[in-house]
């Protein structure tokens, strides 16, 4: 499977395939993570940049609960008012299916317009708010991410020259 999902074609024009790798709780895999980029992708300006992120869960989760944790996860990234939480919570909820093990969800971000997301090759939610956007894949990809590690095997083939 690893393999086949390998050579998949890339998510947006001209991506390739940066890195991935595998979030585990107490020993359990959640999900695996790939992260598409396009040429010339500036880690540290990851926001302002067009890129896709794929989950392959090996868990179930309810679109509440992920939206919940996500929100969780977005405050370690910058800060924003409970008004923002409370729309972007109800957002994500209204854009993101359930979620079974074996399923894979794919979230695209367009720097200024906000949030894409996919499942199965059709678009199964929008969040269009760039500030949404950039926090939520900062959850991945911002250097204050909870998963150092996971980030690190994302970034894997990205030049971050100047930083540790």
């Amino acid at each position: 499977m690893a393999e086949a999902s390998q050579t998949a074609t890339a998510p947006l024009s001209g991506a390739r395939l940066a890195g991935q790798g595998v979030l585990r709780f107490l020993g359990f895999e959640i999900y695996r993570a790939r992260l598409w980029v396009q040429p010339g992708f500036e880690a540290g300006n990851y926001g302002a940049q067009p890129l896709a992120l794929e989950l392959t869960y090996h868990r179930d989760f309810s679109a509440d609960a992920i939206a919940k944790r996500s929100l969780e996860e977005m405050r370690r990234v910058g800060n924003f008012t409970a008004e923002q939480a409370t729309r972007w919570q109800q957002a994500l909820q209204a854009a993101l299916p359930d979620v079974k093990s074996g399923d894979r969800l794919l979230g695209i971000h367009q720097p200024g317009v906000g949030a894409t997301f996919k499942m199965g090759g059709r678009v199964v939610g929008e969040v269009p708010d760039a500030e949404f956007s950039r926090l939520f894949f900062g959850i991945w990809l911002s250097p204050q991410t909870s998963e150092p590690g996971l980030r690190q095997q994302l970034l894997a083939s990205i030049r971050t020259a100047g930083q540790p």
